[in-house]
């Protein structure tokens, strides 16, 4: 029986990384064996991906993560890989590499941290004759729809696609936890974990590929700009929840209020990791603070870190850093909250 594996991984653009994909077709490949993650190494052509030059332009997908394919019909499945080069040197793209080495020097057993991320996205109308760059439920005749707020967790453009992809997510065995219609119009936010970094980073990635499938099957495109609009609209970020074994065990607020002043130490160095284009976010508006500020707060969404009410009266739990745009890489963001709180 043949089995279709779409491996998947990410390019060298700049200053965003991109997702790709290509699609291998095997023999007797079954549920046994994407369980023991037995997909076999593959290459692809990194001077089309900006990873290699013409003359010297092969580089390895080495398979890290196996998942099933929920938009196919049939066992097949989704392959996420790393890059290396033929050397079996990992590639300077691979930013996964970088998290899991960041995590070999940690004693898991005592640290074993926990991320969460909350994905911000826009939806946008393809540009045709009819729409141009507009987002998805805006009027056709570029005026602007109602300000926004009431489409937050109310009706919000995009729900039949939000379903699918809630869906999608479920059946493929990430670990989306949640989703929600966001404050403007044709924006929304799926969450993913807490759980390990590596893992939580890895399914955020599925994730948001699956999206993009999904969105182009419905004529739609998908943002991650941090600031898709301009003017008196929120911008979209991928606020980033941590914790570590001390954070949520008794007394774990001493931990958490530490981990903070930390981070206050190191801001402009988490911002170099946290994505591009994030001053057009971070303004001091629109629940943000200024991109070169830093501040901390209980229930406080205009905070760079913001503490949970429900942490502040348990006394443990974690915190959420609120600085990481929509289009951050989850191993960055991740190995750069690890090496400032957990070393």
């Amino acid at each position: 029986m043949k089995h279709k594996l779409e491996y998947i991984w990410l390019d060298g653009t700049e200053p965003t990384t991109q997702l790709r994909s290509k699609t291998k077709i095997v023999s007797n490949f079954g549920i046994d064996s994407r369980d023991n993650g037995e997909a076999p190494i593959w290459a692809f052509d990194g001077s089309s991906t900006n990873q290699a030059v013409g003359s010297d332009s092969d580089c390895v997908l080495k398979p890290v993560r196996l998942y099933p394919n929920p938009l196919e019909e049939g066992n097949h499945t989704l392959v996420l890989c790393e890059v290396w080069n033929v050397n079996n040197h990992p590639h300077e793209t691979n930013t996964r590499h970088r998290l899991d080495l960041t995590l070999q020097y940690l004693d898991d057993d005592t640290i074993d941290e926990w991320v969460g991320f909350e994905q911000e996205y826009t939806l946008f109308h393809k540009e045709t004759d009819k729409y141009f760059s507009v987002p998805y439920g805006w009027p056709q005749d570029g005026s602007k729809p109602p300000p926004q707020g009431d489409y937050y967790c109310g009706r919000n453009a995009g729900e039949e696609i939000v379903t699918e992809h809630t869906n999608a997510c479920i059946e493929a065995g990430v670990s989306i936890v949640g989703t929600n219609a966001e404050v403007m119009l044709g924006q929304w936010e799926y969450q993913i974990g807490a759980g390990g970094s590596l893992h939580m980073s890895d399914d955020l990635w599925i994730a948001r590929w699956l999206m993009e499938k999904i969105c182009y099957k419905h004529g739609v495109t998908v943002s991650l700009d941090p600031k898709p609009i301009e003017g008196d609209w929120n911008g979209a970020g991928c606020h980033t929840n941590f914790s570590t074994k001390y954070m949520r065990g008794h007394g774990g607020d001493e931990f958490i209020f530490k981990a903070c002043m930390d981070l206050d130490k190191v801001h402009k160095e988490h911002m170099k990791e946290y994505g591009e284009g994030n001053e057009r976010r971070l303004t001091g508006l629109h629940e943000t603070q200024a991109i070169d500020e830093f501040n901390w707060g209980v229930s406080d969404r205009g905070a760079s870190i913001r503490i949970p009410w429900q942490v502040e009266k348990d006394g443990c739990g974690y915190l959420e850093d609120r600085r990481p745009s929509a289009n951050c890489d989850p191993y960055r963001v991740s190995k750069k909250l690890i090496e400032t709180i957990c070393s």
